[in-house]
């Protein structure tokens, strides 16, 4: 067991650990080791196709404790069961935990399961404030045990799942860098150098030229390789939607911001909608079974059918998963022992493959974020500026209804922005406020990160940031959002 390393700063003070160890923390992600390579067992040349499964879990942090305090979602379902479908609680607190049993069962039956998992940081503090050691030792063999731990991927995530194109810029870092400090207290730093795929809450993915570019170069900055993205999210640098089977292979994103800068990140393309169906059913296993070897760069490789969902919310996840992700990996045994023809594989690991094959990230088709061709056909984009693009936005926005700068994300029938300028006004004004006290503070001495009073700051700066207060629509969740606001915009204030 990997025990939790708190400093003693939130040792005393109850925060998570989401500041203080920065430079360690970029000292360990910024490598270019293999991951998988040294421990996979499949074989590229063996792989007809491929799937990818993902499984993404969430609670929010709220204020809504016995006497207002900060507690997760998940304890407000225990204390008020009564409420909605808090009656979950417990269903929901195995799914949490279920796959550290689920995968070593597979293992120990001959199978050759792969699964990939996205835990929000605000659900990891839930675990550490309920102290479920128990759902703790089960994440733990699959990260840390060597029985186990090559069949199973972590993605990093935004520390309290914010949208990007709605988080202020300067915080997109902030998220990230928090959500790996965190993990690494739990789990340890070899288990965070193996972190190199990333998962964006909602699917949610930046359009805007300056915020799509400052979201990739935090990524790799903070050492990610990849990115999971929504395929209606990306177009051609034409415009063009994707090629049928450009789904199935990696793709490379490309961002350029106002001032001409340019920056690439690999991205594996989650096909189809969000229906919790489709990983619940198995459905990737299927899809890629009707799939063959696809041509890139003048070799063949393996299509890969990519997919994520929510890990526990609603029926089907909680009930039809379990059965349907062992009979699955039951089947895949017994056709090709999980190694030939159709097979699991995580993400990373089948990147690893492919470069060790001489595939390299150029060679992967270019994509950017969905609508930006029509400011790149108003804007040259070789010598573009900050006017220019605004200028091409501001025209785009008179005359194209379909036309916007919000993102987009799974959820494609919702704005994150429109309707929610009482949560969004705070949220940018609370992390102004975050900046202005603290930037030039740590700019001369970084360790001003481990103090208590930048660490709480922090802390309400990115809660303000989580998705959850939007999603929900208007009422509690917006006032929870306002509360949040106002304990630390009075932090910020008063400290």
């Amino acid at each position: 067991m990997v025990a939790t390393m708190p400093t003693p700063v939130q040792a005393a003070t109850g925060l998570p650990p989401i500041a203080g160890a920065e430079a360690k923390i970029l000292e360990v992600v910024n490598h270019n080791d293999p991951v998988f390579l040294p421990t996979t067992n499949l074989r590229l040349e063996n792989i007809t196709s491929a799937f990818a499964c993902a499984l993404h879990m969430h609670q929010p942090t709220i204020p809504a404790g016995q006497r207002g305090e900060l507690i997760s979602n998940l304890q407000y379902m225990y204390e008020h069961p009564g409420e909605g479908d808090n009656h979950n609680a417990d269903p929901f607190a195995w799914c949490y935990q279920r796959m550290g049993e689920i995968i070593p069962q597979l293992i120990e039956a001959g199978g050759n399961p792969r699964i990939m998992l996205d835990y929000s940081g605000n659900l990891l503090w839930a675990f550490q404030q309920m102290q479920r050691q128990d759902i703790f030792d089960n994440l733990t063999r699959l990260t840390c045990d060597p029985r186990y731990q090559p069949y199973v991927e972590w993605l990093g995530t935004m520390w309290s799942h914010a949208v990007a194109p709605s988080t202020p810029i300067p915080d997109l870092k902030l998220q990230i860098l928090a959500w790996q400090q965190h993990f690494a207290s739990i789990f340890g730093y070899e288990a965070l150098k193996r972190v190199k795929g990333f998962s964006p809450p909602e699917m949610h993915l930046p359009n805007h030229p300056d915020t799509l570019y400052e979201y990739i170069k935090a990524l790799k900055e903070c050492g990610y390789r990849w990115l999971m993205v929504q395929e209606h999210t990306v177009e051609r640098l034409d415009g063009s939607g994707l090629h049928h089977g450009q789904k199935y292979t990696p793709n490379r994103l490309v961002a350029t911001n106002s001032h001409g800068e340019t920056i690439s990140i690999i991205a594996l393309i989650k096909t189809q909608g969000s229906d919790t169906k489709l990983v619940a059913q198995m459905q990737p296993y299927y899809e890629a079974k009707s799939l063959g070897r696809e041509s890139l760069g003048g070799r063949s490789i393996p299509a890969l059918v990519t997919q994520i969902a929510d890990g526990e919310n609603g029926g089907v996840m909680m009930n039809e998963f379990p059965p349907g992700f062992t009979q699955a990996h039951h089947q895949i045994a017994q056709e090709g022992g999980g190694t030939v023809g159709t097979v699991p594989i995580n993400g990373t690991e089948y990147l690893e493959l492919l470069a060790a094959a001489g595939i390299s990230d150029e060679d992967y088709p270019e994509i950017q974020a969905s609508q930006q061709h029509k400011i790149w056909q108003r804007v040259d984009r070789q010598n573009p500026s900050p006017e220019a693009i605004e200028a091409a936005i501001t025209e785009l926005n008179q005359i194209d209804h379909q036309f916007h700068m919000d993102g987009a994300s799974w959820t494609n029938n919702l704005s994150w922005v429109q309707g929610y300028e009482n949560v969004l006004e705070p949220m940018n004004k609370l992390s102004a406020l975050f900046h202005q006290k603290f930037d030039a503070l740590v700019a001369q001495d970084p360790s001003v990160t481990q103090r208590a009073d930048y660490q709480e700051s922090l802390l309400y700066t990115m809660l303000v940031e989580t998705s959850c207060f939007r999603y929900w629509g208007q009422g509690t969740w917006t006032d929870y959002a306002r509360e949040l606001y106002r304990r630390g915009e009075t932090l910020l204030e008063h400290s």
